[in-house]
């Protein structure tokens, strides 16, 4: 390498041996370790830039973020100790508790974090926090559905055949759901309600959840299952304004508001377990559950805060008053496994069956 150096030019040279500095003196060649700490997110850069830049304004430590849609924690794994993972950010309890169970989240016991988590949005072991909270709710046409109330259950009664529209049985988000009806009734009735829905579906299960309102909106399905911050994020979108047509043509029903209440997911954070920077990602975490961040979570991506005293966006606040399910979803995530190998046994994904 020297050889090669002597080869170059001054200028040359010195660039190169800057680059070498910094790369021997921090990890996994990034920035100095006083300086950043590294996110590997499944959220997209652009839903978290706006926490990410508070954050770097108000302690001046950089933010490094890797984004994936998929396999971030067993790329951890991988990398083992040279992992320059420092805090993973993402969606959903089935993630969050996978995450933990694979072995690449640390345990972290922080009062700052803990007094501003309620006890069900977090882990008893402290792998996995959550940080706000979307429901599962029920979109339904406001030309063919004007019940104002409904529940989980209900979607399986004979009346809705051939009215009901979702995504797959396996994704995450439904996962979520169906673990919660297991953790509620038992294996056998949550098998017994998820054909019953199976046999309620217009079509075979396909798209997201701005797909499911894009079907009501063309009269293939009067309801549909969703995350709130989709019907907010519809509304509010002017690249692309046909998707403010489809979310006018429906409106919000909140299952179970009558007994239980409604089955909501989290976004969340953890500490990587081999993370460089700890007391860089500790204060990160810790800043993410500030009022300051809180509000910009609920602003930004109209999720719900899990900060008591942070109020929801205006748009949210929009679809009514969520009450939301007290089961920890700790509890829930216990049943992910099951949940998984009852959509397979009933044949949800093939849609209905006549």
């Amino acid at each position: 390498m020297l050889n090669r150096l002597r080869g170059l030019s001054g200028r040359n040279r010195l660039s190169i041996k800057l680059l070498l500095s910094v790369a021997l003196a921090s990890p996994a060649g990034g920035v100095l370790a006083d300086e950043v700490v590294n996110i590997y997110s499944y959220r997209q850069p652009k839903l978290i830039a706006p926490l990410t830049d508070a954050f770097t304004k108000k302690t001046g430590i950089e933010t490094r973020v890797i984004f994936a849609d998929k396999g971030l924690e067993e790329r951890i794994k991988a990398e083992g100790l040279n992992s320059p993972a420092d805090v993973i950010l993402t969606v959903d309890i089935s993630r969050l508790a996978g995450a933990a169970e694979l072995g690449v989240t640390q345990p972290v016991s922080n009062e700052v974090i803990e007094s501003a988590i309620p006890e069900q949005y977090r882990d008893p072991h402290g792998n996995w926090f959550g940080l706000t909270t979307r429901s599962r709710v029920v979109y339904a046409s406001k030309e063919r559905v004007p019940q104002t109330s409904i529940t989980y259950e209900e979607l399986a009664d004979p009346k809705w055949k051939g009215r009901v529209c979702t995504r797959s049985g396996q994704h995450v988000y439904s996962i979520g759901l169906i673990a919660s009806m297991i953790a509620h009734h038992g294996a056998d009735a949550a098998e017994k309600w998820l054909t019953g829905v199976k046999n309620n579906l217009t079509r075979k299960p396909a798209g997201n959840d701005r797909a499911q309102v894009k079907s009501i909106f063309a009269g293939e399905c009067d309801v549909a299952l969703g995350n709130t911050y989709y019907m907010a994020l519809m509304r509010t979108n002017d690249k692309e304004p046909e998707q403010k047509d489809w979310a006018n043509s429906v409106h919000v029903i909140f299952p179970n508001s009558e007994n239980r209440g409604s089955h909501v997911n989290i976004s969340g954070m953890a500490m990587a377990v081999n993370a460089p920077n700890k007391a860089n990602a500790l204060k990160l975490m810790e800043f993410l559950t500030s009022d300051d961040a809180q509000k910009i979570y609920a602003e930004t991506n109209h999720e719900y805060p899990v900060a008591a005293d942070v109020d929801v966006s205006d748009m949210v606040r929009s679809f009514g008053v969520l009450k939301a399910d007290p089961l920890p979803l700790a509890e829930i995530a216990k049943h992910r496994k099951a949940a998984s190998e009852l959509v397979d046994k009933v044949g949800f994904d093939d849609g209905p069956s006549s």
